[in-house]
């Protein structure tokens, strides 16, 4: 996000708590299994270990987890376990406080650490830490953030810089690449790739973490690095995820540059029936890939904090 932040949304134009669990409920009653609360920072909306609650009241139950930029989590994980919270993700790029004053523009690292630390204590397991290393900021970071995971029982996973920025500043030439990502931390560890024939549409590479320095400190008796190749190594004819914006709009892709309005549907007098067509008619327009290396590639008017990861 740019450093003066971006303007808030009226309030009428999101959804209420109400109007989330009567479309997740949909969603669930159509095949989705899991529920991912994401942002922006979710953390931030009022009641969400009570929406969590609801979410887990449904049946089928589907899965439930939270991306989090981890600065309120030390207050939330309780709370957030006892509504049935599953797991959370975390996102922290970089362990200097002061590159990550550069990269958040708040001087919050200790509070991600510490909310990590009590995600774990919560039993929100495995804890995962989402990474994005940025060319000339922490690239230089990859085998120090692994062994900090490592000592501390972190699953994490780095993630290829997509262009979804509120700038529109994007550089494929400045993204560090999986193959990028794979040379830093072979240079220490020993890595092997894990065969998944469950993956399915599970974004993340598994490798295997056979040797490096101080294994004896590793938290985990079989440690695995993920690594995401969002824009090299897209994963996208086994993608199945679809979004549902705070503003009530349904994208069936994180590049989408149309979208679903749910919220006037629904507040216009929609039924049950009349949503799940739009859902069903949203996914069979799902694009069989998100074209970044067309020529003609449009990024989305919405910037990542505005759609969901």
């Amino acid at each position: 996000m740019p450093p003066e932040g971006l303007d808030w949304l009226p309030k009428d134009t999101l959804l209420t708590d109400d109007e989330i669990i009567r479309l997740v409920r949909i969603a669930v009653s159509l095949g989705v299994t899991e529920v991912r609360l994401t942002g922006g920072e979710p953390l931030l909306r009022r009641g969400v270990p009570d929406l969590v609650a609801r979410i887990a009241a449904l049946r089928p139950r589907p899965e439930i987890s939270v991306t989090t930029n981890g600065i309120l989590l030390a207050r939330d994980a309780g709370a957030l376990a006892a509504a049935g919270l599953d797991r959370v993700n975390v996102s922290l790029d970089t362990l200097d406080p002061e590159r990550f004053k550069r990269i958040a523009f708040r001087d919050k690292h200790a509070a991600v650490l510490a909310g990590l630390r009590a995600a774990q204590a919560a039993g929100l397991t495995p804890v995962k830490v989402n990474a994005v290393l940025l060319r000339g900021v922490n690239d230089d970071e990859a085998p120090e953030l692994l062994a900090w995971a490592l000592r501390e029982g972190y699953l994490l996973r780095f993630i290829e810089q997509m262009p979804l920025d509120a700038q529109h500043g994007w550089d494929r030439a400045a993204m560090v690449t999986a193959d990028e990502i794979l040379e830093h931390l072979r240079a220490v560890y020993a890595l092997a790739p894990v065969p998944d024939p469950d993956r399915g549409s599970a974004p993340a590479e598994t490798w295997a973490v056979l040797d490096g320095p101080d294994r004896s400190g590793w938290a985990e008796e079989k440690p695995r690095v993920g690594v995401v190749g969002s824009v090299t190594r897209p994963f996208c004819g086994d993608c199945d995820r679809v979004r549902l914006t705070a503003d009530g709009q349904l994208r069936n892709c994180l590049f989408a540059t149309t979208e679903s309005d749910l919220r006037a549907a629904m507040r216009a007098g929609a039924d049950d029936d009349e949503l799940a067509r739009r859902f069903i008619a949203s996914l069979a327009g799902k694009k069989v890939g998100h074209g970044i290396d067309n020529p003609d590639f449009q990024q989305p008017d919405r910037p990542m904090s505005a759609i969901g990861g």
